[in-house]
C-alpha cells in the first residue's frame, strides 16, 4: 500500500501526527492457544535440536501450509 493510499484512508484526527509517532510502533501478534497436539517423536526431536522457539517454528510451518492449500 502506498503512502497516499494510507493517507487518503486515514481519518481525520491522524492527520496532525508527528512524522516520528510511528517509529517506535510494535506489531502484536494475535494470541496463540495452548493445545495438546501428538507428534510423532522424530518430528519433536527435529525441532527441538534446533533450539529455543522451536513450537514457533512448528507453528510458522503449520501457518505456510495453511497458507499454501488456501490457494488451492
Amino acid at each position: 500500500m502506498s503512502d497516499a493510499e494510507v493517507d487518503s484512508a486515514s481519518p481525520p484526527e491522524l492527520e496532525d501526527l508527528p512524522p516520528d509517532f510511528w517509529n517506535d510502533a510494535v506489531v502484536v501478534p494475535p494470541p496463540k492457544r495452548a493445545i495438546s497436539l501428538r507428534v510423532d517423536q522424530d518430528v519433536l526431536d527435529w525441532f527441538r535440536a534446533r533450539g529455543p522457539r522451536y513450537q514457533s517454528r512448528m507453528n510458522a510451518v503449520l501457518r505456510a501450509y495453511m497458507s499454501r492449500m488456501q490457494d488451492t
